[in-house]
């Protein structure tokens, strides 16, 4: 029986409806985890599709496509560690947002979303059925029995007490969580109860990224039972992280890892407009900005995110004087374009 297991954490930005560049993104983070000698991969929630989809997701043969990616990544990756992904299914005319274990070339297991969010920027009650609880599933022969609560599913005990009940030994809880200022202390109490509740280590996946209105953190963190935090993965970068286990006379527990540093509230304020523009541009193929610059802070401001999102070449600051604007004001905007570098 062995005593280890290692997990890869793919903290990716996904792009909704690129399917393709989805799952070239998700093979080549396996790549990477199967040089490491990992023993599974794990992505977030939806990945395939991209996150939040809206009412892309209801469209039969897009739902369809994004199934036929999912096969196919079970084909190329059948010969190395289980990939874990997410994506929707339709299954008697009931669309589920599910999360996938991908081993030996098939779809060896499925957690289907259970508690759905309605509220802010969430409507997956009107996009989605609410899914039954499953028991977990054993990675490889020896590997520690897994169970994935999908998000908002591990915000609540149900589900993760399910899982625990019937035998999971470790929690890789797959998320789309978007950030709001001081989020990551209300997702950090809410992942602690579950692993006291439980007595079994915790990982928190989160993708980064912006989409629409939303921007994803990351922020993706590894919990001990006890609540000790073992690895912490920055805010809003990509990463791909090796994450090792042990199995003591207690169960399985996470190895100390290194712990990123958080930036302070205003920078991750600023860094998620960054982030958020630069996703929203790029995601939908813009390259450049017209701006009016007045003088003012709220427009020095609004240059300043554009320079740093898409660099100062792509960004063009316009004055438009009237017999009101002060000599002050134009000195001032002109200042702030030459001291960032835009024309």
């Amino acid at each position: 029986m062995a005593d280890t297991f290692r997990l890869t954490l793919a903290q990716l930005n996904p792009t909704v409806g690129d399917l393709d560049g989805n799952a070239a993104k998700a093979r080549q983070a396996w790549e990477e985890g199967k040089s490491a000698g990992v023993h599974m991969v794990a992505l977030p929630e939806m990945f395939i599709t991209g996150y939040q989809t809206q009412d892309l997701i209801r469209k039969p043969a897009f739902v369809a496509d994004a199934m036929r990616h999912i096969e196919a990544l079970a084909q190329a990756c059948a010969d190395g560690p289980v990939l874990a992904i997410g994506g929707p299914v339709l299954e008697d005319e009931r669309l589920y947002n599910a999360y996938f274990y991908l081993s030996a070339g098939q779809i060896k297991t499925r957690f289907d979303k259970h508690f759905l969010p309605n509220f802010n920027v969430f409507d997956e009650v009107r996009l989605f059925n609410r899914g039954p609880l499953r028991g977990p599933s054993a990675i490889g022969n020896d590997g520690p029995r897994m169970g994935s609560p999908i998000c908002e599913d591990a915000w609540y005990p149900d589900v993760c007490e399910a899982l625990s009940e019937s035998g999971a030994e470790v929690l890789l809880v797959p998320n789309g969580s978007p950030y709001f200022r001081d989020k990551f202390p209300i997702r950090m109490m809410n992942m602690v109860a579950r692993v006291i509740e439980t007595g079994k280590p915790l990982v928190y996946l989160n993708m980064v990224g912006g989409q629409d209105d939303q921007v994803f953190d990351g922020g993706s963190f590894v919990l001990n039972p006890s609540g000790k935090l073992m690895v912490q993965l920055p805010v809003f970068d990509e990463e791909i992280r090796h994450v090792d286990f042990c199995r003591t006379d207690k169960g399985w527990e996470a190895v100390d890892g290194n712990k990123a540093m958080f930036p302070q509230t205003v920078e991750q304020d600023y860094r998620a407009m960054v982030e958020s523009l630069r996703d929203y541009m790029g995601k939908t193929g813009f390259k450049k900005v017209l701006l009016g610059l007045s003088g003012g802070i709220d427009s020095a401001i609004v240059a300043c995110i554009a320079a740093d999102a898409l660099g100062p070449d792509n960004v063009r600051c316009v004055m438009l004087p009237s017999e009101y604007t002060s000599q002050s004001s134009l000195d001032d905007a002109a200042d702030v374009a030459n001291r960032l570098g835009c024309s």
